[in-house]
């Protein structure tokens, strides 16, 4: 196995610019600078390889006018996992870099801190890790039932059981508006790193029932017996999925960068 200090990083952000709630999010402004510009440049306190990974020439002169990498990827994928996986390959054949590893890092958390993307590399100093992400504990009184943030099961070595949008482990015997006051939840926060190949692995697998059901691909890497080894941060960045979320973005941009 190689040394921490020896593989090679590479950080993918993957971009489109349809959405249904907020078409056009990766080009919006936050402060004088596009919101796939800072998301860039946090990246790039952490990882010295960054490319954005997107299927519009919007968004790819974007990043090439402030002086960022991007690359063009198709408009077929379903996920960022897929896009990351076909922008790995391209990226390889360009710069003849020989990347180990991925980090697939989201284009709508702007105020993403170094030190998390720092956490889910240290991730890989443990032998046969493949697949890292974050995950965070939730606080005293904390919302646990909002489907929108998935919570994860880990086991006694750190790894993830099971991904869920409902609130897990139920807790018998116990009215659920004291469960998270009395017991540790996690939740999911939407870090991914994965080696190389089994990033490419991973996406030509059919999509499974678990994963269907919950609307949650990492439920597809386990239910297939990839282990995937979590790292526990304090911080949440604040994701933006809504024009809403952006107002609120712009107000808090000097507290966060």
């Amino acid at each position: 196995m190689k040394a921490d200090s020896q593989y090679v990083f590479a950080g993918i952000i993957p971009a489109r610019y349809a959405s249904s709630r907020f078409p056009g999010k990766p080009l919006a402004l936050i402060g004088n600078k596009p919101m796939i510009q800072l998301v860039y440049e946090q990246a790039a306190k952490s990882v010295e390889i960054v490319y954005v990974a997107t299927d519009d020439e919007r968004i790819y002169d974007t990043v090439m006018n402030f002086g960022g990498k991007a690359i063009m990827t198709s408009t077929d994928h379903q996920s960022g996992t897929d896009r990351c996986a076909e922008a790995v390959t391209k990226i390889t054949r360009e710069t003849r870099i020989k990347i180990d590893i991925v980090i697939n890092i989201q284009v709508d958390e702007p105020f993403i801190k170094p030190g998390q993307i720092d956490l889910i590399k240290n991730c890989f100093k443990s032998e046969n890790i493949r697949i890292a992400t974050l995950v965070r504990r939730t606080v005293s009184g904390e919302d646990i039932f909002n489907p929108n943030q998935p919570k994860v099961i880990i086991n006694s070595d750190g790894d993830a059981i099971y991904f869920s949008r409902a609130a897990i482990p139920f807790i018998r015997d116990t009215e659920k508006t004291d469960w998270s006051k009395n017991n540790v939840y996690y939740k999911h926060i939407g870090l991914y790193a994965y080696h190389t190949q089994t990033l490419k692995r991973i996406t030509t697998l059919p999509q499974s029932y678990l994963e269907i059901t919950e609307s949650l691909e990492q439920n597809r890497w386990i239910e297939n017996g990839y282990r995937i080894r979590t790292a526990i941060t304090e911080w949440e960045s604040i994701g933006i999925d809504t024009p809403e979320d952006l107002e609120k973005a712009k107000r808090l941009l000097d507290q966060y960068i």
